[in-house]
């Protein structure tokens, strides 16, 4: 079985470094064996690479990738938490919520973005329950936010 970073490889994914921290909070978790992140924007670099609503300034295929690239950075913060993904043991949980339009009813398929991705890269450790809401306003206008919950390896002291 492939590794995780095999995997990103064959997508074609280069994990950037972890987000920092937009306020007074940290931006992932351990405790014990599960790992949380803090709500993770679609950044790429410096700047938030989709911002706006869903169904109102942004498509649904936006709103997916702004999900993808999400979840790109939550496993960032996750590697920055326990040093190599292939100590994750599962993806529990994937909680989205979605900057968009009142009328907007594709919360779904927009967090397919990030679901998707993280069932590509991990198989059935991927497999996860989810949350997907829609809210009318959004941290920096940012069009997705998610966090996601791990199981992971006992650490080498635990």
């Amino acid at each position: 079985m492939a590794t995780v970073s095999q995997r990103l490889a064959e997508l074609g994914i280069v994990l950037p470094a972890a987000p920092a921290a937009v306020g007074a909070y940290v931006p992932v978790l351990r405790f014990g064996n599960v790992v949380v992140t803090s709500g993770q924007l679609p950044w790429q670099g410096n700047q938030l690479a989709y911002t706006g609503q869903l169904g109102k300034t942004l498509t649904v295929e936006q709103g997916y990738a702004a999900a993808r690239l999400c979840a790109i950075n939550a496993l960032a913060q996750i590697q920055a938490a326990v040093g190599n993904l292939d100590a994750v043991k599962q993806i529990l949980r994937l909680e989205g919520y979605v900057h968009c339009a009142p009328d907007f009813r594709q919360q779904p398929q927009v967090l397919n973005g990030a679901s998707e991705l993280l069932n590509q890269i991990f198989g059935d450790k991927g497999r996860h329950t989810r949350t997907a809401l829609g809210i009318h306003a959004m941290p920096l206008d940012a069009a997705v936010q998610l966090v996601v919950w791990a199981e992971v390896e006992s650490s080498p002291a635990g």
